[in-house]
């Protein structure tokens, strides 16, 4: 036995090693770029060097998104959680358990109310890491609430979508959101108030057949895939090759589907002055990051 290398060096390896977390550091998609996880955190999970635009979720758009990062959560209508007791490779009702376990959300949205540079709006975030943002029962009960909430409190209804569209596990219940939700905007309109819908990274399938292109004003985050079909289905369907950038959010904004493309750090003043134009609302006193933005002279409001 050699006591040195089986006794010694062990111990020592021991006394020397570090856990050193999985999600430390964040590689960018766009350059692959390495960086620090917390620095990209703090700056709205953008990568610092491309300003390529990371998936945010549900809870830390809404701490970017309203004031002081407070909000009143909105409570949600109770659907069955597996109507059709569907299975594939895997029961759809285990599924659901670890997609809860995993984002601690109880589905695909959240909704809120709450003050953006002191104006109240109510709004709604779609969270692409439960199952692929998908729209189920669930997250269309609490679209439709969300939209009901804004008509009840008189405030503008902005929804942050990210989606891979319906939840094919629901089957026709899930097809059945869209002239539901449809329904639901129609009702903001009579109400007349701004439905603002904010396009993230990806913006796909039933969802965008639906609400998602139904607001009054469309904002986009940079680079965001938004269509109805992936570029490859439609690719592989017609049989040839499509426009460079076709289906990002510069190439819908060049070619009218979407109104303005915004950067992440943008979207709070933007839309705060959004709100106020269209609900005829006094303009604050500036402070420095709303004195400049890319969306209308001062004179306007």
């Amino acid at each position: 036995m050699n006591w040195i290398s089986d006794v010694v060096r062990p111990k020592i390896k021991t006394l020397f090693k570090r856990e050193v977390p999985e999600n430390l550091w964040i590689k960018c998609p766009e350059t692959g770029q390495m960086v620090f996880h917390k620095d990209v955190e703090q700056n709205l999970f953008v990568i610092p060097g491309s300003n390529y635009h990371l998936r945010m979720g549900a809870l830390p758009r809404l701490r970017a998104f309203f004031d002081d990062a407070k909000w009143e959560d909105v409570a949600l209508p109770e659907v069955p959680a597996d109507p059709l007791k569907f299975r594939d490779e895997k029961r759809y009702a285990d599924r659901i358990r670890d997609a809860r376990a995993k984002t601690g959300a109880q589905d695909a949205v959240k909704v809120g109310v709450g003050t953006v540079e002191g104006t109240p709006v109510t709004a709604a975030v779609q969270d692409f890491d439960f199952m692929g943002g998908s729209l189920g029962m669930a997250a269309g009960e609490a679209i439709i609430t969300g939209m009901e909430t804004a008509v009840a409190r008189r405030t503008p209804f902005v929804l942050f979508v990210s989606s891979g569209g319906a939840r094919m596990q629901e089957g026709i219940l899930s097809l059945m959101q869209m002239p539901r939700t449809t329904v639901a905007v129609r009702r903001l309109r009579e109400a007349r108030l701004p439905y603002i819908v904010v396009l993230t990274n990806p913006t796909t399938g039933g969802v965008t057949a639906s609400y998602a292109m139904l607001g009054d004003v469309h904002i986009a985050e940079p680079g965001a895939l938004i269509g109805f079909a992936g570029p490859r289905v439609i690719e592989q369907t017609i049989r040839e090759k499509l426009p460079e950038g076709f289906q990002r959010s510069e190439y819908l904004k060049d070619h009218g589907m979407v109104d303005m493309v915004v950067h992440r750090h943008d979207l709070r003043p933007t839309i705060a002055r959004l709100c106020r134009l269209f609900m005829k609302q006094p303009k604050p006193a500036l402070t420095g990051r709303t004195a400049d933005l890319p969306l209308l002279d001062a004179a306007a409001e």
